[in-house]
């Protein structure tokens, strides 16, 4: 009899071999890691941010794990749960292209706290968060793009399942430990697109963390799943959109890495909006910088998934990192798009609220997933356009290490903490040969 899906994602978490994991796949975790741990330090005065923090420090255990950027600890799911939200709140972290799910942010916490609370080496958590991140990631394929468009916020409803993979790996649970740990995740697996520009969506990233942890534990004390958890007639997948392709899930498991085609914006807003901002970038360099009032209006075009996440009035800063008529507001009459262009005075700006009233959007079928076609029409009557396939940060146009390191920076200095940046870096890109996680850790904790 054959293996189910959650069976032979659970044979490779439990028998991967780190010394099996080739250095370019090993260098993409630590990028990523990287990447997720600064944009964590970069909201760590965000209200949001405390107020998660007061909720679950009034309910945590015993605190044996750091919250990023914060004095205090709490206990492992409590911080799981904090960092989650941390990392995705600007939209600013990782983005696995081929499924929009943000990998790290539901998978990198749990697996950080929990090998803090144990004692396990850098190389250990490392291995774990990439098992994790793969599992999230391949699991995605299978349902994409019908789950996402059904309206399940993948990052979350997927995430929860790589948690609970590399929390297992962690927790050194057998192969049948794991896949019990991936069916039990499939059951707290949850999240919709229409929360994601409200508060709601932080708690379903949070969650996804926080319970990928729980399934494990709970796997551990001998509780199961149905083997076709996530398959079944009756399964997640189904459930939760249409017949799953389980070739995606699992053809080329172990050679074939999802998770090391992950990608860094260089941008906080929403994937599908990069193409946007870059067209419009070189729209407002080829004409000079050019008077607002020169330009009659403004058309996108783009695939459904940039219309469903971004044809939308902005009436808050969660509203502004997903909106089309924001991003190119933005790229024309600013000239950037920083954390400080996404956030409520931007917003509120009415130069960039009535010019994002000249910006209309269009299905354009033949556009491929996050690109972007920009025409203006000038009031003098001429038209200028720019199509972007590969923004910056695509697949196509990757961050360099060195921008991966100045966004850091970046993200360090706008939490208050530019004087350790680089000493958090160091420690970051060397996790793989650390002994344990507790010097890092400290480093990324408030004094």
């Amino acid at each position: 009899m054959s293996l189910t899906v959650s069976e032979r994602l659970g044979a490779f978490v439990a028998g991967s071999d780190w010394r099996d994991i080739t250095p370019a796949v090993r260098r993409e975790a630590t990028r990523t890691l990287l990447n997720h741990l600064g944009c964590a330090l970069g909201v760590a005065g965000d209200p949001a941010v405390g107020a998660a923090l007061d909720v679950m420090r009034a309910c945590s255990a015993a605190p044996t794990a750091t919250v990023v950027g914060q004095t205090a600890r709490l206990d492992a799911m409590g911080a799981a749960f904090v960092n989650a939200i941390a990392a995705n709140l600007l939209d600013y972290d990782d983005t696995h292209l081929r499924t929009v799910i943000h990998p790290a942010a539901p998978v990198a916490p749990p697996v950080l706290a929990l090998a803090e609370q144990e004692g396990r080496s850098g190389a250990e958590a490392l291995h774990a968060f990439l098992l994790g991140a793969e599992v999230a990631c391949r699991v995605g394929n299978g349902v994409s793009p019908g789950h996402y468009a059904r309206g399940w916020h993948i990052t979350s409803t997927c995430g929860v399942i790589g948690a609970a993979a590399g929390c297992a790996r962690l927790l050194g649970l057998s192969a049948a430990q794991t896949a019990h740990a991936i069916g039990i995740a499939t059951s707290q697996s949850a999240g919709t697109v229409e929360n994601l520009p409200s508060a709601a969506k932080n708690v379903s990233v949070g969650s996804a963390a926080r319970n990928g942890i729980l399934a494990a534990l709970l796997a551990r004390s001998g509780y199961e799943a149905a083997p076709q958890a996530i398959e079944g007639p009756l399964g997640w997948a189904r459930a939760m959109g249409d017949a799953p392709d389980t070739d995606a899930m699992l053809d080329g498991l172990g050679t074939q890495w999802e998770a090391a085609r992950n990608t860094y914006k260089p941008y906080p807003a929403g994937i599908v909006f990069h193409a946007v901002i870059d067209a419009c970038l070189e729209l407002r360099e080829r004409l000079g910088a050019p008077d607002p009032a020169s330009i009659a209006a403004v058309e996108v075009a783009g695939d459904a998934l940039l219309l469903a996440r971004g044809d939308r009035v902005v009436n808050n800063a969660r509203d502004a990192r997903v909106s089309i008529h924001h991003c190119a507001a933005l790229g024309l009459l600013r000239g950037r798009a920083g954390v400080v262009d996404f956030e409520a005075p931007a917003a509120a700006d009415p130069l960039l609220a009535a010019f994002r009233a000249k910006v209309t959007a269009r299905l354009d079928e033949s556009l491929p997933r996050g690109a972007a076609r920009v025409t203006l029409h000038l009031a003098d009557g001429r038209r200028e356009e720019a199509m972007v396939a590969s923004p910056r940060g695509s697949a196509g146009r990757p961050l360099s290490d060195a921008e991966l390191d100045a966004k850091f920076r970046d993200n360090a200095a706008l939490g208050g903490f530019a004087a350790k940046a680089e000493a958090q870096i160091a420690a970051i890109r060397a996790i793989a040969d650390a002994p344990g996680l507790g010097a890092m850790m400290r480093l990324l904790a408030a004094p």
